[in-house]
This record gives C-alpha cells, sequence and structure tokens, in this order.
C-alpha cells in the first residue's frame, strides 16, 4: 500500500510541476524572426583553384529570403558577382532561432556561374552549395545578415572547392 501511494503522489507532482516548467521552458525560447527580406551587400572569395584566373575574388551579393510560413524551413536566393560574371543560387535553408529576432540557418543549394571559366566570389564553374549564416532584424523592415558559401569543387580544371563570405543589408517585404 505504502508503495502505491508513493507512486500516485509522484505522479501526481510530475503531473503538476510539468506544466509549470514547460511554460517557463516555452517563455524562455527565442522567437527568432520570420522576415521574408531582398538586399545587397559584399561578397568576397577567400580560395584559389589553383589555375590561371582562379584567384580569390571579391565582388557584391543580392540575397532574398522568403520564410516558409508554420515552418523552419526557408527558400532563398543568393547572386554572387564580380566584375566580369556572376552566380546564380536557389538555396532551401533549416533556420534556428538563437535570440529574439535572430536566426542562424544552414542549408544547401546549387550555384549557376553565368559565364563557366569567369571568376566570381564563389568559383568559376556551376557547384553544389553549402550554407550557413546569421540574420537579425534591427528594425522593423530591415535584416541584416551574414554568411558563407561552400563551392564543392567550383573551379574548373581542379578539384578545389571554393569558399565566399557575405554581409549586406536588406528590406523585409
Amino acid at each position: 500500500m505504502k508503495l502505491s501511494l508513493k507512486a500516485a503522489i509522484i505522479s501526481v507532482s510530475a503531473l503538476v510541476i510539468a506544466p509549470i516548467l514547460s511554460a517557463e521552458q516555452a517563455a524562455a525560447q527565442p522567437t527568432g524572426t520570420n522576415a521574408s527580406y531582398i538586399g545587397g551587400g559584399i561578397a568576397a572569395g577567400v580560395t584559389n583553384g589553383g589555375q590561371t584566373g582562379d584567384a580569390a575574388t571579391f565582388g557584391g551579393n543580392i540575397q532574398a529570403r522568403y520564410a516558409i510560413p508554420n515552418t523552419p524551413v526557408s527558400a532563398r536566393g543568393a547572386i554572387l558577382f564580380s566584375d566580369e560574371t556572376s552566380a546564380i543560387m536557389p538555396i532551401v535553408s533549416y533556420d534556428v532561432p538563437v535570440f529574439n529576432n535572430t536566426n542562424v540557418y544552414v542549408g544547401g543549394g546549387y550555384s549557376f556561374v553565368e559565364q563557366n571559366g569567369r571568376p566570381t566570389p564563389l568559383g568559376n564553374r556551376n557547384s553544389f552549395v553549402l550554407t550557413t549564416g546569421v540574420e537579425t532584424q534591427v528594425a522593423r523592415d530591415i535584416v541584416l545578415y551574414s554568411d558563407a558559401k561552400l563551392g564543392i569543387r567550383a573551379y574548373e580544371n581542379s578539384p578545389a572547392s571554393a569558399v565566399s563570405f557575405q554581409a549586406g543589408a536588406a528590406y523585409r517585404f
């Protein structure tokens, strides 16, 4: 009988305490941002493919995010450009809120170089792309973003991968 009474007290206590703890944890969880946006900034390639014309390239970026409602997934688009050509990238990402109005994300997609053999901040040929970054909504309609992209085997006549870093400001729509 004592064992059954102890089990009942423990069970009732757990039923009373669990919702309280869950409410405290829910209140403490960051909300991130669900902003969809388009913006621009700088892009810096930091790798070299080892061939002539494969040097690290500085340029610009145009990036956009469409936050898919009620999911932690976003559809993203990026254009990294140099003075010679550009790389156009559709990307899907998984977004994790880390602070209020701030997400970190990781994603993957494909880079389409407009003129193969010409340098962009992310190599000089079409390639699969992995990305990781952070975005924060700093005002009602302004989002700042920064990310790193890895183009896998992104250089012609070379097995080398390309790395590029981007930063910019965007307008929320």
